[in-house]
C-alpha cells in the first residue's frame, strides 16, 4: 500500500478518490483542498477510511508542510492548473513524485503551454523524481491512444484528429461540464492547429464540421480548437504533418457563451466594482451550476477518441481508437457525471502505473513517452473500455 495525496476536491477529485478507494490494496489516501468540508463529504462516501486536510495550494510552504506530515509517495494534483508549478515546487522540496491532469497556465493569460513545466525536467531528474503531466482523458488517454496506434498499427504517423464529443444533456439552461473558469478560458482562446511543421492560429470556433459517432451515440457539430496535447504530441511524434483537436458544442451553449462574451462576463482581467477589483469570469463561475452537481441530472454519452493516419508496411492506413462513456452509469458507480469520470479514472490509472513501477523515469514526462500497453489494459478494467476501427470502418 502506498500513501497518495490527492489535492483538489472538485468533480475530478471526487472521482479520483472513489477510483483509488476501489483499489485499497494499493492506495492509502489523503484528500486536501482549500475547503476541508468538501474533502470530508467525499470521504464520507468512500468504502475505506481516508484522511482529509485543509490546504491552500497557492501556498507552496503550506503544501510542503502537509506533504512532510503525511509523507506520500505520490501527489496527484487535480486542483486548478494555476497551481501546478507551486505544487511541483513542493514535490521537489520534499522528494515526492508528481502527477497532474492539465498543464500549467498563468492566471492573467489564457495560455495552454507545457514549456513552464518542461523547464522542470532537469530539477526532477537531479532529485531522482518523476513528474507525469496530463494524466486525464484529453490530455491523457488521447496521448495514450496515439501512442498505441503508433506502436501497434502504424509504422509512420502522419496525422491525428482528436475528437471529443459530449452527447450529454444536463437539463440546465447553461452550464459547463468542468470548472467553468477553466472551461470558458479554453473555449474562447485562439484556435491553433499543427500543419506542415508549425502551428497556425485561427479565430476561436471558426471551423466546424459534422461528426457521426460510432455505436449510435449520435451525430454532432464539432468545432476545431486548441488543446494542450497537440503541443506534446507534435514534439514527440516529429513525423506528424497535421494535428487537430475537435470538440462538440450545442447551439444553446454557443449562443449563451456569445452573449456572455459580448457583455464582458468572460474577461479575465480585473474590473472595478463598488471600489473593489473583481474578475468577471470568476464572478460568472460563482453564478453557474457546480459541475460536480450535474451528475444527478445528466443523461447521454461521451465519445472521445483519436483518428490517426499514416503508413503500415508501405501502405496508407487509418485507425480510430475511442471510448464511449455513459453519464448515468458513471453517476451510479461513483456519483459523478461522465466528464469528471473520464478525467478522474485516467488520473488513478496513471498513479497506479507509477506506484507499481510499470512507468518509471527521472524528470518530467508526458503520457505518450510511456509504454501505452499496461495503461490500455487498465482502462478496460477500471471503467473506460476502448474500441478500434480501421480504414473503411472510419467515418471521417
Amino acid at each position: 500500500m502506498a500513501k497518495v495525496l490527492i489535492i483538489g476536491a472538485g468533480g475530478v477529485g471526487h472521482v479520483v478518490a472513489h477510483k483509488c478507494a476501489q483499489v485499497p490494496e494499493l492506495f492509502d489516501i489523503m484528500i486536501a483542498s482549500r475547503t476541508k468540508s468538501k474533502c470530508d463529504k467525499i470521504a464520507e462516501g468512500l468504502p475505506v477510511k481516508v484522511q482529509t486536510a485543509q490546504l491552500d495550494a497557492d501556498d507552496t510552504a503550506q503544501t510542503i508542510e502537509l506533504i512532510r506530515k503525511f509523507k506520500p509517495e505520490l501527489v496527484v494534483n487535480v486542483a486548478l492548473p494555476y497551481q501546478d508549478l507551486n505544487i511541483m515546487d513542493a514535490c521537489l522540496e520534499t522528494g515526492v513524485n508528481y502527477l497532474d491532469t492539465a498543464n500549467y497556465e498563468p492566471r492573467d493569460t489564457a495560455k495552454f503551454e507545457y514549456h513552464w513545466q518542461w523547464a522542470y525536467h532537469e530539477k526532477f531528474k537531479e532529485k531522482g523524481l518523476m513528474a507525469l503531466l496530463g494524466s486525464g482523458f484529453d490530455p491523457g488517454v488521447t496521448n495514450i491512444f496515439t501512442a498505441y496506434a503508433a506502436k501497434h498499427y502504424l509504422d509512420t504517423l502522419t496525422s491525428i484528429d482528436i475528437v471529443d464529443v459530449n452527447g450529454g444533456d444536463h437539463g440546465q439552461s447553461f452550464a459547463t461540464n468542468f470548472n467553468p473558469e477553466i472551461n470558458i478560458r479554453e473555449v474562447t482562446a485562439q484556435c491553433r492547429h499543427f500543419e506542415d511543421g508549425s502551428f497556425i492560429e485561427t479565430a476561436p470556433m471558426s471551423l466546424k464540421r459534422s461528426f457521426s459517432c460510432p455505436d449510435n451515440v449520435g451525430t454532432y457539430n464539432i468545432y476545431r480548437m486548441y488543446h494542450e496535447e497537440l503541443e506534446s504530441l507534435t514534439k514527440f511524434y516529429p513525423s506528424l504533418k497535421k494535428a487537430q483537436f475537435w470538440m462538440s458544442f450545442s447551439e444553446n451553449y454557443l449562443n449563451h457563451l456569445q452573449v456572455l462574451q459580448n457583455v464582458g462576463m468572460t474577461k479575465i482581467d480585473p474590473v472595478m466594482y463598488e471600489g473593489k477589483e473583481i474578475i468577471p469570469l470568476q464572478f460568472l463561475k460563482a453564478l453557474l451550476p457546480d459541475p460536480g452537481d450535474l451528475g444527478k441530472t445528466t443523461t447521454g454519452q461521451t465519445c472521445i477518441g483519436v483518428i490517426a493516419k499514416g503508413q503500415k508496411d508501405g501502405e496508407d492506413k487509418s485507425v480510430y481508437i475511442y471510448n464511449i462513456c455513459d453519464h448515468l452509469s458513471c453517476f451510479k458507480e461513483v456519483g459523478s457525471q461522465g466528464v469528471s469520470y473520464t478525467t478522474g479514472v485516467p488520473a488513478m490509472i496513471g498513479a497506479m502505473m507509477m506506484l507499481t513501477k510499470k512507468w518509471q523515469g527521472k524528470g518530467v514526462f508526458n503520457m505518450e513517452q510511456m509504454d501505452p500497453d499496461p495503461f490500455m489494459e487498465k482502462l478496460n478494467i477500471h471503467g473506460l473500455p476502448w474500441q478500434v476501427k480501421q480504414d473503411n470502418e472510419i467515418e471521417w
